[in-house]
């Protein structure tokens, strides 16, 4: 009789009962044999990469996941092209020629030909051929600036090696999907289209109301603590009023009265599932779809939020419209935090999904049992090998998509918009 083999690829199970019972007793021992020296590889791999870790170093760099990050793809652009809003395409990439991510040579570095190439260029041997130049001067521009940074100012230094990329040099720095966003590299003509979103930053004042007849009040006033200087005015329906003010009507009256920033907090089935930020007094409008909403009071060691102005951090807003999201947000919190409230409030795009976060930090002395802090490259950091930091989340907790851009202040239905989502197809392109 031929072995038995149990669901979801365990090992063979020696023989078949007719026996519910001790089928299943049987396959819950093959299942723990498994585990168990699963488990024991796991830690034998660990006491050798402890005493080798240069195996630990090159397994992770073979295991790289293959995430929709690695796949993504960006459009081909020269250069600011006047409707760039649409495109997918890294702002700083293109104000700063860098290697393309996805090919492997230029990722790594430069092939071992090239590598003599630019070695022979920076020593002067060979100083007429022009297209080599051409070729190498961003890679010479990198190479420059990490000599600079290392505080030599030499440039033909035979101590290091002259071809080095930067990029390699970086290895270990965080992922670019944790990196801060520059908002300087904002394209001319993104500024020219919106120039009073652009305008210089001032103290904001933000006005929050509901749609027609909203019930989620509380909610709303969970915004007013989250956006500094705003104020909840509710937006009831009334069988016996003849006259329901609109969008416009809203928005006139509010910058009338020096508001900077209106929001509608929009509903479904009592609970939060958009948000419309217009930047007043002219827009443009923002559609924000939300999802994952989660007060501050349901979160578990949540702490109580002060009235303190936050900090605000703005992660992995590459493209046009990402630096256009990013600088919406700046006009709703004031330029000036207060340190001294050690709050932070986090925007995170990932995948188009900007997960909005906020956190009180503490500094606190380091227990005998935890490591050190450490940098980038791993190893601990001077002057505060014996300092801990620690997050207490505050909420509220949710994530945000932008559906929709209108250009000024227009109806629901938006006839007139300059951006509009789920217009791209491709899975690994994102709009960001």
């Amino acid at each position: 009789m031929p072995p038995a083999f149990s669901s979801g690829g365990m090992a063979p199970i020696p023989f078949k009962s007719k026996n519910k019972d001790k089928r299943h007793s049987q396959y819950l021992k093959v299942k723990k044999t498994k585990e168990s020296e699963k488990r024991d590889m796991r830690f034998k791999r660990k006491r050798e990469e402890d005493k080798n870790p240069q195996l630990r170093a090159a397994r992770l760099a073979a295991n790289v996941p293959q995430t929709i990050e690695h796949k993504r793809v960006w459009d081909e652009v020269d250069a600011d092209e006047n409707d760039a809003l649409g495109l997918s395409v890294d702002i700083e990439r293109l104000k700063r020629p860098r290697l393309e991510d996805g090919d492997a040579q230029t990722k790594d570095g430069l092939t071992e030909s090239k590598l003599k190439q630019a070695e022979r260029q920076q020593d002067g041997d060979d100083e007429g051929n022009s297209s080599d130049d051409d070729d190498l001067g961003s890679l010479m521009d990198d190479s420059e600036d990490a000599e600079d940074e290392d505080g030599d100012g030499s440039e033909n230094d035979d101590s290091k090696p002259s071809g080095k990329s930067k990029a390699e040099k970086r290895a270990s720095s965080p992922t670019l999907s944790a990196a801060s966003t520059n908002v300087s590299l904002i394209p001319d003509a993104l500024a020219a289209k919106f120039p009073t979103l652009f305008s210089p930053l001032e103290m904001p004042k933000v006005l929050i109301t509901t749609s027609l007849g909203g019930t989620v009040h509380a909610q709303a006033e969970i915004l007013t603590e989250l956006f500094p200087n705003s104020h909840y005015v509710p937006r009831q329906r009334h069988r016996y009023r003849s006259h329901h003010f609109s969008l416009r009507e809203i928005s006139k009256f509010a910058a009338n009265r020096k508001y900077t920033t209106l929001v509608v907090l929009a509903e479904d089935q009592k609970k939060p599932s958009g948000l419309t930020v217009i930047h007043l007094p002219e827009g443009p409008t923002f559609h924000f779809s939300i999802s994952n909403w989660v007060e501050g009071k349901k979160l578990p060691g949540h702490g109580n939020p002060t009235e303190h102005y936050p900090e605000l951090i703005l992660n992995n807003f590459r493209t046009p419209l990402g630096l256009l999201t990013a600088h919406l947000f700046r006009t709703i919190f004031p330029p000036q935090p207060e340190i001294v409230g050690r709050q932070v409030v986090t925007l995170h795009n990932q995948r188009d999904y900007i997960f909005v976060r906020r956190h009180r930090y503490i500094f606190r002395d380091k227990r005998a049992t935890e490591k050190p802090a450490a940098g980038a490259d791993g190893k601990p950091m001077k002057g505060v090998e014996d300092v801990k930091a620690g997050l207490q989340e505050l909420g509220p907790r949710f994530t945000l998509k932008l559906r929709r851009i209108d250009k000024g202040i227009q109806r629901a239905s938006g006839q007139e918009w300059e951006w509009k989502g789920a217009m791209e197809k491709v899975r690994t392109k994102f709009q960001l």
